[in-house]
């Protein structure tokens, strides 16, 4: 798969995507780097503790978030999106639903587009990305935790969301799915889905598992935003033993620690 002109290998590594929230509000760094100078800060220390990609989004999606105007949301990011281009040699995500924001982010220079509702949001989201003939990420999500069988059902939603892309005209190479850990889920829903990240390798894609710092973790480990490391390193490796291909993560040095370390464990089960 080709991002942003780097080519990932995603059949036999686990690449990691740093996020970079440019909002007031997100749930773990909320405000943080929501001014340029520290947003670039942050995307320079990402990259130099190993982050493949950044993924960068201006609204925030934790649970009962305000719904931003496109203009604020494309404020916020097309700025950032162009100074990181500009300064730094790393493929870079938007992260939002929103087919004018995407397309602002776009011609801004962004290399893929990260939709948390999978094209089902906005109904030009899908062919704003195939005209633009960049990569994407397709996430489960469900505006409510109710399923008829929930495994197959997750499956049978990505498989729409694939539908939508290639109806659009995007290529199959061009497809990344991801389980949407803590949408349109209960706590137990969550954990089941992470523990069955395999079943998502059926449908023939790329996998990213973006569980950092999650309620699921929280609510688990009964511990705030700020203190669930740990928690997140597990479900990084548990997603690589079980195929996925990027992991999307706040804490880009723990996790690349992480992610080398099971490959060089994987890597020699193979030679063994």
């Amino acid at each position: 798969m080709i991002i942003g002109g780097k080519n990932f290998d995603t059949a036999h590594h686990t690449y990691v995507m740093g996020i970079l929230n440019v909002t007031p509000d997100s749930f773990s760094d909320g405000g943080k780097w929501n001014n340029m100078d520290a947003a670039l800060r942050h995307a320079e220390e990402m990259i130099a503790d190993g982050a493949d990609l950044l993924d960068i989004g201006g609204e925030s999606t934790r649970p009962g978030y305000t719904l931003l105007p496109d203009e604020e949301e494309i404020s916020r990011v097309v700025p950032v999106i162009e100074a990181v281009k500009r300064e730094f040699d790393i493929p870079v995500s938007v992260d939002t639903y929103k087919s004018a924001v995407a397309r602002a982010a776009l011609e801004a220079g962004a290399d893929l587009v990260n939709d948390i509702w999978g094209l089902k949001y906005d109904p030009e989201m899908a062919d704003v990305i195939a005209q633009a003939g960049v990569p994407c990420c397709l996430m489960h999500n469900r505006k409510e935790a109710v399923y008829d069988n929930y495994l197959p059902d997750v499956l049978d939603d990505l498989r729409g969301c694939v539908r939508l892309a290639k109806d659009a005209g995007i290529a199959d190479e061009a497809i990344i799915l991801d389980p949407g850990i803590g949408f349109g889920k209960t706590l137990e829903h969550n954990l089941i889905l992470t523990n069955h990240l395999e079943l998502l390798n059926e449908l023939g894609y790329p996998v990213l598992l973006g569980t950092s710092r999650k309620s699921m973790i929280g609510k688990t480990l009964d511990l705030p935003s700020d203190q669930r490391e740990e928690g997140t390193l597990a479900t990084t490796v548990i997603g690589m033993m079980k195929g996925c291909a990027f992991v999307r993560v706040h804490n880009v040095k723990m996790n690349r620690r992480a992610v080398d370390m099971t490959e060089a464990i994987l890597r020699a089960g193979k030679e063994a």
